[in-house]
């Protein structure tokens, strides 16, 4: 053991939030703070100074702030992260404080009337060495100051006036200020990634481009996309996701409903990438011109929707890759390049990366992989939803990412990995901003209310960040095929107040479709991804105009834009689930009350945390449903609520603390 070692006396664990040893980073978004805590102690009875240090990679000094001590060696404190990056760092310090402990004792030596002659020159000699510290650092206006109020504290007739002194909470700052901190212990540095705010709140919504053409049976094209683009704006997303746009293979051609024969005419897979026209870096002449593109990109920002991308890390057969690169695939047996299989499912129209390869050849695979980012970097694309990266290496996602974000800072990678949890959540540590997960599935309120803790009340919260989606283009889950009308409605409101990312796949979750391909399937009759498909968006059971609703919802109440505050109540019916998030800074609580029975009306008496919710349980509360405009007046934790899912399977209530009596409910509205 070293000196320094040897000298310092302070213990500082169990710091919160950590990942595994500091190896991964804490996740936040520009604005959200960081709260630390740590357990801090010494031997003896001595008192500690205990400091969270912080800092941005660019900034040339650490800032500091005082930790607040919580009673039994636990301290917190808590700072705003102001940029996005990922170099923030930050970490605890702490020290035997000899100031803080004289100060301590001799309030107790007055408290019990003893002598404290001693005590005032042993505090003045203490007062003597922070004045040279001072003056050392160069701080002599500091260190004149200091070695006036230590002779006063020494030499002092007035033993009151002395003591006053010593007790005087501008001098405690001052020594604060040099306090001696050569034998403080140091925990070691952790990391922390800020994302912008769309990494925390966004909704999302997918569409393929080759069905926006408002002719039936012709192929959509970027023109027929940018005339859709006000449809999808109208409806409040912020993030339009396409599946790839790149040339599709002929070769293996998958036919409608994913047949193995391929007939004239049919369009194929997105996601078997690559043919004569080209691949990751191409374009599918059907869809236009990169100019084009370009002019989809624009026209989606000024309608304040950004553009996500597909990256999918396949090739068809007849990508370029297979003829100019073969050493980059698998090889069966027989000598011919091995398709890529789950089984007993087989996806002959792909070819898997090889990622198993000797030294130049792998690095030559992640450049080039890496270098398909960068080109769609070049279009002012920063949001990638990334094809099943949980059957690629780890160790490539973490060197990938890292090298994006280093230049691109601003970048988002949404993780399609429907997988194991432990899989997911490396993921997620490695460096994705949000994933997939098992929402669709989690259907009755036991689910719903485990998972949700899980992923918003555990220490999983600090690095993953859920993106919730009822559907998606391989994804009709069995509720959806049952439920109807009310089942749509229940699982748009559960995605988009559950979580602050939600996301739907459009026009079938809208225009509820829920005909599977065969029973037991998840997959779609007549999937869009083998075939073009034609929408009646102005169909009259649409729920796009609920849709805009919740997401206006979603914009203007702060409380839903946070996975943060998210709070589950007792009900005493599980077919009830009864949820609330609030932000306290902007003093908004949402509640919500979701039927979750698609075919029958349910009642039952919910159980709220007054507390939690900062109401008084002495006083009535408004509830505002933002969602019908309906409002009542609720008093105590018991409420009673009936919901018809026929007319409206939720109530969304915005909650209303000021309310004193019925005679005050209209001023309130």
């Amino acid at each position: 053991m070293s000196d320094a070692q040897a000298r310092q006396r302070v213990v500082i664990d169990r710091v919160r939030p950590e990942i595994d040893g500091g190896r991964f980073a804490v996740k936040r978004t520009v604005g959200e703070r960081v709260t630390v805590e740590a357990d801090v102690f010494t031997d003896g009875h001595d008192a500690l100074s205990c400091l969270l240090l912080y800092r941005e990679e660019r900034a040339a000094a650490w800032s500091e702030t005082a930790m607040e001590a919580l009673g039994n060696d636990r301290f917190r404190a808590a700072f705003t992260v102001t940029a996005i990056g990922g170099g923030w760092r930050y970490t605890v310090a702490a020290w035997v404080d000899p100031w803080k402990t004289w100060r301590r004792d001799l309030r107790k030596r007055l408290d019990a009337s003893q002598d404290v002659t001693l005590d005032l020159l042993a505090g003045a000699a203490l007062i003597h060495h922070a004045a040279e510290r001072a003056r050392a650092s160069g701080r002599k206006a500091d260190a004149r100051v200091l070695a006036g109020l230590a002779r006063a504290l020494e030499q002092g007739r007035d033993l009151e006036a002395r003591l006053r002194l010593g007790l005087d909470e501008e001098l405690a700052q001052l020594m604060d200020r040099h306090t001696d901190r050569a034998r403080a212990a140091r925990y070691r540095e952790l990391p922390l990634v800020v994302d912008r705010a769309r990494a925390r709140f966004a909704s999302w919504y997918e569409m393929f481009p080759r069905s926006c053409s408002p002719v039936p049976g012709r192929h959509g094209t970027f023109r027929d996309l940018a005339q859709r683009l006000p449809y999808v704006a109208e409806m409040g997303f912020d993030v339009l996701y396409l599946p790839p746009i790149h040339p599709i293979g002929v070769t293996h051609r998958k036919g409608k409903n994913n047949s193995p024969a391929a007939e004239p005419g049919d369009v194929g897979s997105p996601w078997a990438i690559g043919g004569a026209a080209g691949g990751h870096k191409a374009i599918l002449p059907e869809l236009g011109t990169e100019e084009e593109f370009r002019g989809v990109i624009a026209r989606a920002r000024d309608l304040g929707l950004e553009i996500a991308l597909d990256v999918a890390f396949q090739c068809s057969p007849d990508h370029p890759y297979v003829r100019e690169h073969p050493e980059w695939f698998k090889k069966r047996p027989d000598g011919s390049i091995q398709y890529a299989e789950n089984p007993p499912k087989k996806y002959e129209d792909i070819y898997p990366f090889d990622f198993d390869l000797p030294g130049e050849a792998q690095d030559a695979l992640w450049q080039e992989l890496k270098s398909i980012f960068d080109h769609w970097l070049g279009f002012g694309i920063r949001i990638f939803r990334v094809d099943n990266p949980h059957t690629k290496p780890f160790a490539f996602w973490e060197w990938v990412i890292g090298e994006i974000k280093r230049d691109h800072p601003d970048v988002i990678f949404l993780a399609e990995a429907f997988t194991r949890p432990k899989l997911m959540y490396r993921l997620a540590k490695l460096g994705f901003t949000q994933s997939y997960n098992y929402f669709p599935w989690r259907t009755n309120s036991r689910e719903l209310t485990e998972y949700f803790t899980e992923l918003t009340r555990t220490e999983i919260a600090e690095f993953f960040r859920p993106s919730l989606w009822p559907n998606t283009p391989d994804i009709l889950t069995e509720q959806l095929q049952f439920g109807g009308r009310p089942a749509f409605i229940q699982r748009l409101i559960l995605a988009a107040t559950l979580g602050a990312c939600y996301g739907i796949y459009g026009p079938p979750f809208e225009l509820l479709l829920d005909r599977p391909r065969e029973r037991g399937s998840e997959e779609y009759l007549d999937s869009e991804k083998y075939q073009l498909r034609h929408w009646d968006l102005a169909a009259p059971h649409s729920l796009r105009d609920l849709i805009a609703l919740v997401n206006r919802v979603r914009r203007e109440n702060p409380a839903l834009q946070s996975d943060d505050g998210l709070r589950f109540h007792p009900t005493d019916n599980e077919q009830l689930l009864c949820y609330s998030k609030s932000a306290p800074a902007a003093d908004n609580v949402v509640l919500a009350v979701v039927n979750l029975d698609p075919h029958h009306a349910q009642s039952g008496w919910v159980a709220l945390d007054l507390a939690a919710l900062g109401l008084d349980s002495g006083r009535p509360f408004q509830v505002h449903d933002l969602l019908t405009g309906a409002r009542y007046l609720w008093s105590g934790a018991r409420n009673f609520v009936q919901l018809d899912p026929q007319q409206a399977p939720a109530h969304l209530f915005r909650l209303r603390r000021r309310v004193r009596s019925e005679q005050d409910f209209d001023y309130f509205q």
